[in-house]
């Protein structure tokens, strides 16, 4: 059930990505078409870093569901069990726990960014665009955790996912 539900939280993932990489792309053609015709768009610097913001948070979450962050597989490796485990167990809680505090202070920082809105398109709330910082930070423990069981194994067994 659990690999099911990986599986669709990844595809999931995957098509948020696309769509939102497609958007960045759109913009960036469709502001440069528009500065050579002599007509800035005025809200283009700040949709553009919202929504690489956005690619940013959510791509870090299906990197976490795949395990491709930067880590230390080899030299966890090198520790002798059952050292290796409590290591990658003491790993797990520091991200995890980096992770809620991010998540409380993003939900902190919503409350405070209540009422305001962007400064070009003043139609948009900030909250909107600064949602992505509790959401990806719970998107993130979400996938840290689904792909937990797969790499305890990998690591109890000496396998390394970097090679």
């Amino acid at each position: 059930m659990t690999g099911v539900f990986s599986r669709g939280l990844g595809r999931t993932l995957e098509w948020i990505l696309i769509t939102l990489m497609v958007t960045l792309t759109t913009l960036v053609i469709v502001a440069v078409v528009y500065r050579k015709l002599g007509n800035s768009l005025s809200w283009y610097d700040e949709v553009a870093s919202v929504v690489l913001a956005w690619i940013t948070y959510y791509g870090a979450a299906l990197a976490a569901l795949r395990r491709k962050h930067i880590g230390f597989d080899s030299v966890l490796l090198a520790i002798r069990m059952p050292m290796r485990m409590w290591a990658v167990a003491f790993g797990e809680v520091i991200v995890i726990g980096f992770f809620i505090l991010m998540a409380w202070a993003g939900f902190t920082v919503l409350n405070v960014l209540q009422g305001e809105t962007l400064d070009s398109l003043t139609w948009i709330p900030v909250q909107l665009t600064q949602s992505v910082i509790p959401v990806g930070a719970l998107l993130f423990i979400l996938c840290e955790l689904l792909s937990l069981p797969d790499y305890w194994r990998q690591i109890a067994t000496g396998q390394s996912s970097e090679h």
